[in-house]
């Protein structure tokens, strides 16, 4: 669906006169009586259809002079599913704001990323999402620091910095303007329960939300070291831009369509500055921002993944933290079962990995940064655990990713990515995809080549050929069709996961 479709008038008035759930975070309602924007779900009296306007983002409404209604918290919705698909600039802008690039780089370092001058980058935001770079960022700054006022016991000072503001004075304006309260007051009536000596954020996504499924694919992929999971949670260390860090996820199921649901996120950071980085990269490991029922709908009718999809409603793609890890996790698995990867790789972890000391991390089993492109591109592929080929390959794959050549940050181009890394010795279309599929979070990627899929086609009692034959019905969600019948293959998460007895 596009922006501007989505923001047809009159669709977006009968899902506010509904109260549609589904459509909180894909459009704001503004109204100018009051001056207040809210989700469509509000449950204050229907403002008449000659008082309201519609928003995509609500930087867009900020930049209208509305603030926020805090009845619904409107920015405490999951984010649009559009720029989690998208792959045109403004998708790719949008995930690199989540991810801090204006807070770290500027708009010029965001515009540069994406191939764009600041002014054309601007024109085209302004024109999607009703809003330009800088004031994308300053509500994306805002809605963490009411989070972090509202559920932590930090300062003020602190909170202000870790949001990404540049001074304490520009933090209590922003909230004040944002949400017509100051930090004093949204703190005054907060409901939430303290947490010292860490920060702990809930996570909405919308529902159904299979989180126990989500849980048990990333514990049987999970690295020693760098990863623990047990039952209902899944921990592993950050490298964040400004320290390392760990944050341990609590989920599980949530069924009951058209809700919004909570991933418990604790955080343990060196350094505050990396809050937004942390929560975002946290946001993309649940797929946060995915609408399930659209995805749902599509598969409704097909005779194989529909039963899939009603036998484990709201399954979810897993993300990443980090593009460059999930390439070179992706080479060490090639031609390995699951489990043979998950210890060749604990082993370059321990050899290449920062160990962290136990002021960086209190979790146990929890010990090792993933190593950097830049420390695998100046391995021996005579030394690393593995075929010499593939040891050839992925010191090929450290050196393009370390110089610039692959870059895997969500805000690139999936084609480009996908060419660039076909042209490195050892890639393949098979490593090339699952790396869109992951580190990119491309919706639509199938593998036919991939033994998992066939097999699992097999033990559903279909005919693997003619079955891929036809995966073209499957577009534009083949990733959550893929992830289906990967399912069905998923054994589920151990109460006390191997990596979890391990010392720190």
């Amino acid at each position: 669906m596009s922006a501007h479709v989505r923001l047809d008038p009159e669709t977006c008035y009968r899902a506010v006169k509904s109260r549609d759930r589904r459509f909180d975070g894909v459009f704001y309602v503004a109204v100018r009586t009051t001056g207040i924007y809210c989700r469509p779900s509000c449950p204050a009296r229907t403002p008449a259809s000659a008082n309201v306007s519609f928003h995509a983002s609500p930087a867009s409404a900020q930049a209208g002079g509305y603030r926020a209604c805090k009845r619904c918290l409107p920015d405490a919705t999951p984010g649009s599913p559009d720029w989690d698909v998208a792959a045109d600039v403004a998708g790719r802008a949008m995930r690199l704001i989540s991810d801090g690039v204006v807070d770290r780089e500027g708009v010029e370092g965001l515009a540069a990323r994406i191939g764009y001058t600041p002014r054309h980058l601007t024109r085209v935001l302004t024109a999607e999402l009703g809003a330009g770079p800088l004031a994308l960022a300053r509500a994306r700054r805002a809605q963490t620091a009411r989070v972090l006022i509202e559920t932590t016991d930090l300062g003020y000072a602190d909170i202000a910095f870790a949001a990404g503001f540049s001074s304490v004075r520009q933090f209590n304006e922003t909230v004040r303007v944002v949400y017509a309260a100051s930090p004093t007051e949204l703190r005054g009536r907060r409901g939430g329960r303290r947490t010292p000596g860490a920060v702990t954020m809930r996570l909405a996504v919308r529902t159904p939300f299979a989180g126990r499924a989500l849980i048990d694919f990333l514990a049987y992929h999970l690295v020693p070291g760098v990863e623990v999971a047990g039952d209902g949670w899944y921990a592993r260390t950050l490298d964040l831009p400004h320290g390392p860090g760990t944050v341990r996820l609590a989920m599980g199921d949530a069924l009951e369509p058209g809700q919004t649901a909570f991933v418990e996120a604790r955080f343990e950071l060196a350094d505050l500055r990396d809050t937004a980085a942390a929560v975002e990269r946290a946001r993309r490991l649940v797929d946060a921002d995915c609408d399930p029922t659209a995805v749902a709908d599509h598969f409704a009718g097909d005779p194989v993944i529909g039963p899939l999809v009603r036998r484990t409603p709201g399954l979810r793609l897993p993300g990443q933290v980090d593009g460059d890890e999930t390439a070179v996790r992706t080479v060490i698995g090639q031609q390995v079962s699951v489990t043979g990867a998950r210890t060749v790789t604990g082993r370059v972890v321990a050899e290449h990995g920062r160990r962290l000391d136990r002021v960086e991390t209190t979790l146990p089993g929890l010990t090792h940064l993933f190593p950097t492109a830049a420390e695998l591109a100046g391995v021996d592929p005579g030394t690393l655990p593995m075929p010499r080929a593939r040891g050839r390959a992925l010191v090929g794959l450290a050196a393009a990713l370390a110089g610039g050549d692959v870059v895997l940050d969500r805000g690139t181009d999936r084609a480009v990515v996908r060419e660039t890394m076909l042209g490195l010795t050892g890639i393949g279309p098979w490593t090339a995809d699952y790396v869109a599929m992951r580190a990119l979070a491309h919706p639509d990627v199938f593998l036919p080549t991939d033994i998992g899929v066939r097999n699992a086609l097999r033990g559903l009692g279909h005919d693997p050929v003619e079955v891929i034959a036809r995966a073209d019905d499957w577009r534009p969600w083949r990733s959550y069709a893929l992830m289906h019948l990967w399912n069905t293959l998923m054994p589920p998460t151990p109460a006390a996961a191997p990596a979890d007895q391990m010392e720190n």
